[in-house]
């Protein structure tokens, strides 16, 4: 897989930090971290990421909304929302709000790697 700049969105800057070192050991950039919906929404049309991590939990939007609203911008846009156990309502909202894959936290990064392989390869040109 080529290496991806990814936007990280997440209001907790320890989950920022370790998603930063995963998808950096990958081979990865992350070229933007947002700690909200709002501020993931506004920043997306100027970093125009191949990728972005959404968390589903934050203060001021929710990372359902923040997908809908990336991709009211940017139909093409990857998002993989992140999210932890015992939340499949919400995941299942993800999805049908656009996001293409996701993540359940604790986030492993085996795990990581194979979600975002699999929409890498399936939405991304060669």
């Amino acid at each position: 897989m080529r290496p991806l700049n990814i936007m990280v969105v997440d209001d907790s800057l320890i989950s920022v930090r370790k998603l930063t070192q995963m998808l950096s050991e990958m081979g990865h950039s992350v070229v933007h971290s947002a700690p909200t919906g709002v501020a993931a929404v506004a920043s997306y049309p100027t970093i125009r990421p191949d990728l972005v991590t959404m968390d589903i939990n934050m203060p001021d939007m929710d990372g359902i909304e923040a997908t809908r609203q990336i991709l009211a911008v940017d139909q093409g846009a990857l998002i993989v929302v992140v999210t932890s156990h015992g939340q499949q309502q919400m995941v299942l909202d993800a999805i049908n709000a656009g996001a293409k894959g996701y993540v359940l936290k604790p986030i492993r990064e085996d795990k990581l790697k194979d979600v975002i392989q699999t929409v890498a390869d399936r939405y991304l040109p060669v």
